[in-house]
Parts: C-alpha cells; structure tokens; sequence
C-alpha cells in the first residue's frame, strides 16, 4: 500500500456517511452479539469473536477535481465467497436514482482497521459501476488519544511490483464538508442533554435498556402463547374457542416482516421520507434566496436614491 495519492483529487466528506456508517456497525455488532446466562460467567468463555465488518455504497457527485460524498447505504455482503449481492445493490441504487438524480455511486465503504487484501476484490466488482472508485474506511475502535476522525479514503492506482502490474490502495487527504442541514442536526445532537442532568450517553442509555426490556417481555408472552398453543394442540388442555380468537387476532397485529408486502411498504414510506427531506433542503436554500434577493434590493434601493440608478432586481 502506498502512503499516498498522485491523482490530484480532491475529496470532501460529509458527515452524514459517518453517521451512517457508525450505526450501521452498531447495529450489526449489537445483533451478533449473543447473551449469556449467569450460571455459565463462572465457567471458562470462549474468546469473544472478532467486531463485524459492514459493507455498503457511497454516492455523490464529482464536480472536475472535486469529489464530494454526500450519503451512503448499505449492502448485502457474502463472506465465503468476499462478494456483494449485486442484484440488492441494483435496486438500491435504482431507488436512489429517482430521490437523488444527480448523485452516483462513487465508491464503496468498510469498517477495520486497515484494508485487507479480499478488500481489493470488492474493489474491482465495483469498477464496472464506477471506473475509480473509492473506498472509505471507518475504524470503529475507540483511541482516546487520537485527535482526528477515524475514517481514511482509499484509492486504487496500478503499480508495477515485481514486474507485474497491480492494483493497490493509496491513502488519500479529505475535508469534512457540512451543509446547514447537517450543521444544525450535528449541533442538535452534541448539545442533547437530559432534563436531570446526567449526559447525552446516559439518557441515549436508560432510552435503549426499555426498549430491550420491552422486547424482551413480548417475546417471553409470545413464547408462553406458542407453548400454550402446543399444548391445546396435543390435547393436553381443552380448546377453548374464545381464547383462540384473541389468540389469533393478536397475532394479526404483528409484522409479518419478511413478507414481500413489508418490504414494499417500507422501502415506500422509506423513499416518501427521503423526498420529504429532499423537499425540506429545496425549501430552505430558496428561503435563503429570496432573503439574499431582498437585501439586494435593499441596498440597490438605498443607492439609486442617491446616483439614481435602478434597482439590481
């Protein structure tokens, strides 16, 4: 791996791809994780196995010298074989086109330490989509000492190493770009307090320990109406049709999430929230605008009045 580009381009991220790329590793870490029980903590545990990696796409848009990555989605990666779903990604892609006409894919993201070799593969899977993309690293270990953002952009140049030619990563420099939509909610969730006073973590927390308190309580009386359900079904208890109605329609109200219906449902509302926030950033760069133009029209004003000339708009 060589230290550095020769391209010449300039990169700019913006933190919106960090922050997807940061939930997308805590909630893939956060499932994998499997709990244990009390009696086995005083038994010898295996190993902790090693932190997840997450895969997935980085879109924007390339002005000359100028890349500029806006936002990121995820992707479905196959570990055996070090590829990705190329029909998820088609789709995905497609979806995004019709929110966001003028972003393309501009390369692919990871999380590690350092890029791997079966990194490179992935690499070149994508340059039919892109000829040179990029690669955006997060490591998601904690360094306190360390100041900077623990993110890198790769690029692929083709050097010849040993008579041969190959394809390596070189690290390139970026700058974090923001715009006031960011700004604001970057500022919103730095500053978020609790009303008692403890930190944001603490709240973020108690806020995450009753959800899974009332997950898990809705799967124990789920389990307890399965394993009543089996017993009327052996004939060990006598059925009881009224009991088996409230069974049915309570189940009627939970997601069937795997069916193709749900995932349609929610890859539209998932687009429709998208075009909100499209239509949401319209509205505020033509809000700012129209305030531009009227403090043009202001000072003009002010200027005619004294050489007489007519207003700029």
């Amino acid at each position: 791996m060589a230290s550095s580009s020769s391209s010449g381009l300039t990169f700019k991220l913006h933190p919106l791809v960090i922050l997807n790329i940061s939930d997308h590793y805590t909630r893939v870490k956060s499932q994998s994780q499997t709990p244990q029980n009390g009696a086995e903590s005083t038994t010898t545990s295996p190993p902790p196995p090693p932190p997840p990696r997450v895969f997935g796409c980085v879109i924007g848009v390339q002005r000359g010298r100028t890349v500029e990555i806006f936002n990121s989605f995820e992707l479905l990666y196959y570990p055996s074989s070090h590829s990705l779903d190329r029909s998820f990604l088609e789709k995905k892609q497609e979806l995004y086109k019709k929110v966001f006409p003028n972003y393309y894919i501009l390369g692919w993201y990871s999380t590690g330490s350092e890029a791997e070799e079966s990194d490179m593969q992935i690499h070149k899977a994508l340059m039919d989509i892109n000829e040179s993309p990029v690669y955006v690293l997060l490591n998601p270990s904690i360094n306190h000492a360390q100041k900077d953002l623990p993110a890198t952009i790769y690029e692929s140049e083709l050097h010849v190493i040993d008579g041969i030619p190959q394809l390596i990563f070189v690290r390139s420099s970026y700058t974090i770009e923001t715009v006031e939509a960011e700004r604001i909610s970057v500022d919103h969730v730095a500053h978020l307090k609790p009303s008692d006073g403890g930190s944001a973590a603490t709240q973020l927390a108690a806020h995450l320990t009753g959800i899974h308190s009332a997950i898990k309580m809705l799967n124990s009386r789920i389990r307890v109406l399965h394993h009543y359900l089996l017993a009327m079904q052996k004939g060990d208890i006598p059925c009881e049709n009224s009991l088996l109605r409230q069974v049915s329609s309570l189940l009627r109200r939970l997601p069937a999430i795997e069916s193709e219906k749900f995932q349609d449902d929610f890859l539209m509302e998932y687009n429709d929230t998208l075009l909100i926030t499209y239509l949401a950033m319209l509205t505020n760069c033509s809000s700012s605008m129209n305030e531009l133009v009227d403090k043009f029209n202001t000072a003009y004003e002010k200027h005619s009045r004294r050489g007489g000339r007519t207003a700029f708009f």
